[in-house]
């Protein structure tokens, strides 16, 4: 498998555009997510992980109670890619408007 270009900052700012509620942070595409309860964040949580393994792409995040804390970047590019945007813009069909 080929390993995804790394973005330019330029590129980066571009692409966030298109992603409402998402930032760069530390060099990873970041938003955090409230919900009801556990039960809803922890079915939020289930959606992304059958969107990632489609991909192939899979988040790094933190879980407390009704709190999704999702990061993106593509370790081995070394920096955010295509991957990592089209991860954030699944996140964001699932937990909707």
């Amino acid at each position: 498998m080929t390993r995804p270009a790394r973005l330019t900052d330029t590129e980066v700012s571009q692409r966030l555009t298109a992603l409402s509620g998402w930032s760069v942070v530390s060099g990873k595409l970041h938003r955090a997510f409230q919900f009801q309860d556990f039960s809803e964040a922890f079915g939020f949580m289930a959606r992304v992980a059958l969107a990632a393994e489609q991909l192939g792409h899979h988040p790094d995040w933190f879980n407390v109670y009704n709190r999704v804390t999702v990061d993106l970047a593509t370790h081995d590019a070394g920096g955010l890619t295509a991957r990592d945007f089209e991860l954030a813009s699944r996140i964001s069909a699932i937990v909707g408007p």
